[in-house]
């Protein structure tokens, strides 16, 4: 069986027109962002496609395939979000905020100007045209889509990550700024304690299947700093020589899993000896600590 990260890869939906398929996946696929191609991730409840903005963030615009409405996670570039829209022929009800941060809410006004009676979902007040704050365990209905909002404090005193499930497709779970592909975002308003509550007791408790959308494009760097804690770790070797790959056609990195994170993630890994000889720590919450604090430092070779 392939690895986790090659299954993940976008496939061309089955169409009986194998013509009509392969011209179909070109559409999702080509079509330039500032840093990568536009993808779409198919299953059979839900769509998500990932837009690239600025120079290294993702928008997720997610679609109930059965009902055709949609969500859009930080849409900070709203006329791409529009553009899918028309592109995608979907109605938007709600945008999912991850946190105030202008890169990931900065679009949300505009975006609200342009289109009526959207739900601006987020953990704190200080996003955007926010009209509905929610905590942790709030449950949001787009079409027939499950979220569920998690509470993940520390980049952001109010960051949220949301989990999203249908009657049959893969879960997802889009993480912001907190949980990269091999690193996770920096403590501005938070501490370790708060981090690893996070990645190691709040999202690492659902299944290892859950694909993970992060909000940047940060993995090489990641893998890289990965390999420096932990240098002969295989998964992570592997993931980095996948990802230079994907970067040098210019690919997304996502989506991972948590399953995945939890092999080459070393910010989900603070309980492995190997770790904990690197920073000379072992206690988890110290060497939480220790790890951010080298990861701010470290330069790459």
């Amino acid at each position: 069986m392939p690895p986790m990260w090659r299954q993940s890869c976008p496939q061309i939906p089955s169409l009986p027109n194998p013509r009509a398929a392969i011209l179909n996946f070109v559409k999702g696929v080509w079509g330039r962002g500032n840093v990568t191609l536009n993808t779409a991730i198919y299953s059979s409840d839900m769509k998500i496609k990932l837009l690239p903005a600025l120079q290294d963030n993702y928008m997720y615009m997610i679609i109930d395939e059965k009902t055709k409405h949609a969500a859009i996670v930080d849409p900070v570039e709203p006329e791409k979000v529009i553009n899918a829209m028309k592109e995608e022929n979907i109605k938007l009800t709600h945008v999912l905020t991850t946190h105030h941060h202008w890169d990931h809410a900065g679009g949300n006004e505009e975006l609200c100007k342009q289109l009526t009676d959207l739900v601006v979902c987020g953990g704190d007040e200080r996003i955007g045209a926010l009209n509905k704050k929610v905590k942790d365990g709030d449950k949001i209905k787009v079409g027939s889509l499950n979220v569920t909002c998690i509470f993940t404090p520390c980049h952001t005193s109010g960051h949220m990550c949301y989990y999203v499930e249908g009657d049959s497709n893969v879960p997802a779970i889009f993480t912001g700024d907190c949980l990269f592909v091999g690193g996770c975002g920096r403590f501005f308003e938070g501490t370790a304690q708060q981090m690893h509550e996070a990645l190691n007791e709040k999202l690492s408790k659902f299944p290892d299947v859950t694909n993970v959308y992060c909000g940047h494009e940060y993995t090489v760097k990641n893998l890289m700093f990965a390999l420096h804690v932990e240098p002969n770790n295989r998964d992570a070797q592997q993931k980095l020589e996948w990802a230079k790959n994907r970067r040098d056609r210019n690919l997304p990195t996502i989506p991972s899993t948590l399953g995945e994170e939890k092999l080459f993630n070393p910010f989900m890994r603070t309980n492995q000896p190997v770790i904990q000889q690197h920073v000379h720590a072992s206690n988890i919450i110290e060497v939480m600590a220790a790890l951010r604090k080298d990861k701010d430092s470290w330069k790459p070779k």
